[in-house]
C-alpha cells in the first residue's frame, strides 16, 4: 500500500489575498475554489509539476484533538526545482520578497549557488509561512 503525501494545509488569514499570491506571484495552479459547507472555504493549489498540492481554508473547525493552526506558523515548507536562479527571477519579477541564492558552507550559510542538492532560497506567503526552494538535480524531474 502506498501512503502518499497529497495536500498540506497552510493557515492564512485572508484565502483571497493568499490565493492570489500562490496562483499569481509563485504560478500554482488553483485545482479548486469551493465553499464545501455554510461558511466553510477550501482553495487548493498545487505547484507547477508536484502531486502534492497546498490548502488555505476558512471555518472549517479542527479535526478532533487538533488545535487551530495560527496563519504564518507554518515554517519548513520546501519546493525543489531544476534551475535556482530562473525560480528566484521568477518570484523576484513577480514581487515575492526573496533572498539571495544560497548555499551551507563552513561557516554557515554563504550567498551564491553551492554543489548538487546545496542551493537554497527563501521567502514568506503575506501572512508568513516560511518557503524553502531547493535547486535539485534535472534526473529527478522525471521520476
Amino acid at each position: 500500500m502506498n501512503w502518499t503525501l497529497e495536500v498540506v494545509l497552510v493557515p492564512v488569514t485572508d484565502l483571497d489575498r493568499a490565493k492570489d499570491f500562490y496562483a499569481g506571484k509563485c504560478g500554482f495552479t488553483v485545482d479548486l475554489d469551493t465553499e464545501v459547507a455554510p461558511g466553510i472555504r477550501i482553495v487548493q493549489l498545487t505547484p507547477p509539476g508536484s502531486r502534492c498540492s497546498i490548502a488555505l481554508q476558512s471555518g472549517m473547525p479542527p479535526a478532533p484533538g487538533e488545535r487551530v493552526m495560527t496563519p504564518g506558523s507554518l515554517h519548513g515548507l520546501q519546493l525543489c526545482v531544476t534551475d535556482i536562479e530562473a525560480a528566484r527571477e521568477r518570484l523576484v519579477s513577480e514581487g515575492v520578497e526573496v533572498s539571495p541564492v544560497q548555499h551551507v558552507g563552513p561557516a554557515g550559510w554563504t550567498e551564491g549557488k553551492g554543489e548538487t542538492w546545496n542551493s537554497f532560497l527563501f521567502f514568506k506567503d503575506p501572512d508568513g509561512n516560511g518557503w524553502t526552494v531547493q535547486e535539485a538535480p534535472s534526473e529527478l524531474s522525471e521520476r
